[in-house]
């Protein structure tokens, strides 16, 4: 009797730890953005981290560049460790940068500060509206000119890996909304990164366009998937037009090629 008694507290304890988890997956890679679900009202956590999760069960979370991993997600009283699967990341190296935007001089740092510490502002918001859940689309077509996660080399200065990916079009292409979002910053002229905007699409999760040569939004503005924000170009530290795709969990910088609905450019 006690023999049956532990094989079926097993067995209920496995289906618990299944029916918490859903769809979570065993392993996720680096760069990663992970789209999972729980039981309706279940709390989560995303190592210490308390997330949203909607009425469906949708809960998200991003694994970052460097993340070694195990993540530990715990759904309810249900611990799961999640293993990371690492990348490899190549060199690219970049020529032709306007000097000044490598090794910017000492009389601009403090406007650098200024602006990123905006830009960190407008990726800490917490809303819980799930305009990701219908997926994403390409916010311009053309050459993948540059990778997320790559190491960069400016001028042959190793600088930080890059941070989302570069889209090679003509000056001027429409740049549009990956999915529906609430604009949370748009700036013409930020040193680094020249025209900026940063579309939020809840649960932490937002997009960020930059070296746009123009905006078409203001912050508050609630856009659809497909709306035109404004147009790509080459303002900031940049050598030809592009737009740069970025996305980010909260701080988190995740790859955007990654991204449910996202197929390889033409």
């Amino acid at each position: 009797m006690r023999r049956w008694s532990g094989a079926l507290t097993a067995l209920l304890l496995s289906a618990q730890m299944q029916a918490a988890a859903q769809d979570l997956p065993a392993s996720v890679s680096q760069g990663a953005l992970v789209v999972a679900h729980a039981k309706p009202g279940a709390r989560v956590f995303i190592d210490d981290r308390p997330v949203h999760v909607g009425p469906d069960g949708v809960y998200v979370f991003g694994v970052g560049r460097d993340e070694k991993g195990p993540v530990v997600v715990t759904v309810g009283d249900v611990r799961h460790n999640l293993a990371v699967v690492p990348r490899d990341w190549p060199i690219e190296r970049v020529e032709g940068v306007p000097p000044a935007t490598v090794n910017p001089p000492p009389a601009v740092a403090a406007r650098i500060e200024r602006e990123q510490a905006a830009v960190v502002a407008a990726r800490s918001r917490d809303d819980a509206r799930e305009d990701f859940a219908h997926g994403f689309i390409w916010p311009v077509t053309g050459r993948i000119s540059g990778r997320f996660g790559n190491q960069r080399i400016y001028n042959g200065d190793p600088k930080a890996p890059h941070s989302g990916m570069d889209i090679a079009v003509p000056e001027g292409t429409p740049v549009k909304a990956p999915a529906d979002g609430v604009i949370t910053f748009a700036t013409p002229d930020l040193y680094l990164t020249g025209g900026t905007v940063l579309l939020d699409h809840g649960f932490g999760l937002s997009s960020n366009f930059l070296h746009l040569s123009r905006i078409d939004v203001k912050v508050g503005q609630r856009v659809h998937q497909g709306q035109i924000i404004g147009a790509a170009g080459k303002t900031g530290r940049a050598t030809g037009p592009h737009l740069h795709w970025g996305f980010n969990w909260f701080g988190v910088r995740l790859d955007p090629l990654l991204l449910p609905g996202i197929e390889p450019s033409s």
